[in-house]
């Protein structure tokens, strides 16, 4: 049996060192790919933007460019967008001045290299290096309750990195950055610490407007409800519960990515709660395993590969998450929200933190499902009270739904 340990420990060992040389080899031939179009000129009026890394047309990038596109002062723009899944976007190049191309590409490479602004909300690759006249904006993706980067201080760091990795790669891209984009004074300490930006200069580099991304739950109308519901089949006699766990750092499947475990019995919320309501469940991005809920048909809708949250936060009635950020932007709407935080020990102690302390939350913590189940009978006689109303002064009191004009014509204007 001890020779048997040795062994797995000793394949371990040289996995990872393989896992490393192949990341190297591949950061060389990206890093060669990119330098063949660094010293080329760098077209002023050409705007790059991608969100979570090419998986989604979402988020604070897809509203600045919809601000954009119809806004006059921008009309001789260019637009550029990239995806995992070109095909699937070519819609937008129904658009003005809008062209879609394959995250990763030559095209990719070449883009980056030659365009003055850049909009993501999350790391671009190492392998791409800013020139002083371009402008790279950092939207970042929602008001943190975990920690991040320079701030997780818990010991080991997740099942990809170490501590040391993660805040390397954080350190790496924020040097890059010329702005980042923060919803409040609590995000604009926060992302300086866990960016370290004042380590690496940029502590003056923060655009406290609000949340671009927000802008469409101050704006939406109605039929956007009506058109989401219809979209994805939902029946009009039940209520709606959103589903929105975060991804586990310790969940990880080598060849796979980050998975997910649903901690949650659906035969017995089923059982309990079939007849009034169904629930939307929406994975992290980061997930990258599969669920099958056929056995759940009716009642369970699997919406984790619908592109934008913000139409799920719309058409749900009441809101159930963990740690997930989902919860800042949700408050918008000043709906129930319930914590269903069956491993918060765990979690709180041995993965992430937070910056908080949780009690501050707007709506009950639960750790088992008969608290679930008891809090989303409560939940009918929800009031929008004073905590609630604290919370959102604290963290949503930029978004008024004209944060993109904000953001843009900070940039823009400035530079």
């Amino acid at each position: 049996m001890k020779k048997i340990r040795v062994l797995l420990i000793n394949l371990s060992k040289k996995s990872s060192f393989f896992r490393a040389l192949l990341r190297k080899c591949v950061f060389i031939k990206n890093r060669l790919l990119y330098m063949l179009y660094y010293f080329k000129p760098v077209d002023e009026k050409r705007v790059l933007f991608e969100s979570f890394m090419g998986r989604k047309y979402v988020d604070s990038p897809k509203a600045i460019y919809e601000y954009m596109i119809k806004n006059k002062e921008y009309k001789d723009y260019e637009f550029v967008w990239f995806f995992k899944n070109p095909d699937k976007y070519k819609f937008l190049e129904k658009n003005k001045n809008t062209k879609v191309y394959r995250y990763g590409s030559k095209e990719y490479y070449r883009l980056y290299a030659t365009s003055k602004y850049w909009f993501t909300n999350s790391r671009v690759p190492d392998t791409i290096l800013k020139k002083k006249e371009q402008i790279y904006v950092q939207c970042w993706h929602g008001t943190p309750l975990k920690r991040l980067g320079f701030d997780i201080e818990v010991k080991g760091g997740n099942a990809m990195n170490s501590i040391k990795d993660i805040r390397y790669k954080y350190e790496v891209d924020s040097k890059k950055y010329t702005y980042m984009v923060s919803p409040s004074k609590f995000c604009t300490e926060k992302f300086i610490s866990a960016f370290n930006l004042k380590n690496v200069g940029k502590e003056d580099i923060i655009i406290e407007k609000g949340y671009p991304r927000n802008d469409f739950l101050i704006n939406y109308k109605e039929s956007d409800v009506k058109r989401i519901k219809k979209e994805l089949g939902l029946p009009k006699d039940k209520k709606i519960i959103l589903y929105a766990p975060t991804w586990r750092d310790n969940q990880h499947t080598s060849g796979v990515g980050y998975t997910y475990k649903t901690e949650v019995d659906f035969d017995y919320l089923r059982q309990k709660l079939g007849d009034e309501y169904i629930i939307l469940f929406r994975a992290h991005y980061f997930v990258a395993n599969s669920f099958d809920f056929a056995k759940y048909e009716g009642f369970v809708y699997n919406v984790s590969d619908y592109d934008d949250i913000n139409e799920l936060y719309i058409v749900g009635d009441i809101l159930i998450t963990d740690y997930s950020s989902v919860f800042f932007d949700y408050s918008i709407l000043k709906r129930p929200m319930l914590f269903y935080m069956y491993d918060l020990d765990e979690y709180q102690h041995e993965l992430r933190d937070f910056y908080f302390d949780i009690e501050e939350l707007p709506g009950p913590i639960v750790k088992t499902e008969d608290e679930l189940i008891k809090a989303i009978e409560k939940s009918k006689k929800f009031k929008y009270d004073k905590k609630y109303k604290a919370f959102n002064d604290k963290y949503t009191y930029l978004d008024d739904g004209k944060a993109s004009k904000r953001v843009v014509e900070e940039i823009i204007k400035k530079d």
